[in-house]
């Protein structure tokens, strides 16, 4: 009887280890420390790829400049940021998905941008798609757009 006591203890307390590492890894999963949450960035931008996982679905885009033209760095490239989201999943119930936000998309979104500079953030509230091939005033942003689509929330 003590030896089944001490059998039961030992399992009970490799569960619990278990369960604290696995409580561990799971909050260091979705830890936004590495964003600098006291800022919020709004863009708008045209999207350059949509990439569906499972933990975080991003959108990668060149944001548009004050004069409504793609941003472009020293050497004229296009400047590329993305965005992370939650999982493909629960961003497709929100009706952003693959299909709905293809190359050449023209939307908005704020983000909190990472704390090392780096062109990528974490978003924050929901995204607006522009109609169409159709961009916003300059300096404005898809909200402003007549007939533009809120998705994700509010903006």
């Amino acid at each position: 009887m003590k030896q089944r006591i001490i059998q039961q203890a030992a399992v009970a307390a490799a569960l619990a280890l278990i369960l604290v590492g696995f409580t561990t890894t799971v909050k260091a999963h979705h830890s936004f420390a590495m964003y600098d949450q006291t800022k919020v960035v709004t863009f708008t931008g045209v999207m350059t790829q949509f990439v569906a996982q499972a933990n975080h679905a991003e959108l990668h885009f060149v944001p548009l400049g004050a004069d409504g033209k793609p941003l472009r760095d020293a050497a004229g490239k296009p400047v590329q940021w993305g965005v992370e989201m939650a999982g493909a999943a629960a961003v497709a119930q929100q009706g952003i998905t693959v299909q709905s936000f293809p190359a050449g998309t023209i939307f908005s979104v704020k983000l909190n941008p990472l704390r090392d500079g780096s062109n990528f953030g974490s978003r924050v509230g929901g995204l607006v798609k522009c109609p169409a091939k159709t961009f916003p005033a300059p300096g404005k942003h898809c909200d402003s757009v007549a007939g533009s689509e809120k998705l994700g929330g509010d903006f």
